[in-house]
């Protein structure tokens, strides 16, 4: 099967990061010399040289694609004494003139491996993108969240986060929140820059707001200052900073 995707802008370089991943219990990869795509619209991707894979593990699957700005896409199949994994590599044999590099190149789709790790610190989600910025700010601006109409939080001390082309994100101390309307939530989800975020619901006005809010327990050392510090979506409260009620943002949080 052949598929064809749209153009995108496409930059690859050398990483300087040992990478590995890890799966069913075994090694997959080793190598300290990935490459990094950063393609338009995506997430980063690391193609790992073959020669650092434990190819034996791999055998070639039918499905094929067609991008054009790499070229055609060969897949491959994981086979581990006790699982399998269809189709969970690919690689370009003929990268398309100015690609030459991905040639002797494979890529696995990271949800599908156990583990990945930039030298020993573990990576969530996908590759970091090292042109991504956060900063984390202290700041004095008044903020105060309303959910249903009822006031949840209220802070002259929130901490600012601002990570690049996204929403900025209030975090603000539990002294502030009123913890009595927070319901301990199941979700949990993995950030690349920031780490593993536990969840809240809010009940307030008399409803039920499911995982609104959220905070890091033990964020990765990058971020230490957001450490235990609550954030709701903007998307999905009435957030106000100074006074003044901020618009939500459309996003795919909304």
């Amino acid at each position: 099967m052949t598929q064809t995707t749209s153009t995108r802008a496409v930059r690859i370089e050398l990483s300087h990061r040992r990478v590995r991943v890890r799966t069913g219990g075994e090694w997959i990869a080793d190598t300290t010399r990935p490459l990094l795509m950063l393609e338009e619209g995506l997430t980063p991707v690391y193609y790992l040289p073959k020669a650092d894979v434990r190819m034996e593990l791999l055998e070639p699957a039918e499905k094929r694609t067609r991008c054009e700005t790499k070229g055609e896409a060969s897949y491959f199949t994981l086979r581990l004494p006790d699982r399998v994994e269809e189709g969970v590599a690919w690689s370009y044999e003929q990268p398309v003139a100015g690609q030459e590099q991905l040639a002797e190149h494979i890529s696995f789709y990271w949800g599908r491996m156990d583990q990945w790790f930039e030298e020993d610190d573990e990576v969530f989600v996908h590759a970091r993108d090292p042109y991504k910025r956060i900063d984390t700010l202290h700041s004095s601006r008044r903020v105060r969240v309303e959910v249903g109409g009822e006031v949840v939080a209220e802070t002259e001390r929130p901490l600012l986060l601002f990570e690049t082309g996204l929403s900025t994100r209030y975090y603000i101390p539990p002294q502030d929140v009123r913890r009595e309307l927070l319901k301990t939530s199941e979700s949990h989800t993995q950030c690349p820059y920031k780490g593993v975020a536990s969840y809240h619901s809010v009940r307030a006005g008399g409803e039920l707001y499911n995982d609104i809010v959220w905070h890091y327990p033990f964020p990765i050392p990058e971020c230490p200052k957001i450490e235990g510090l609550f954030a709701f979506y903007n998307e999905k409260v009435d957030l106000y900073v100074d006074g003044q009620l901020q618009g939500r943002p459309q996003t795919p949080f909304g």
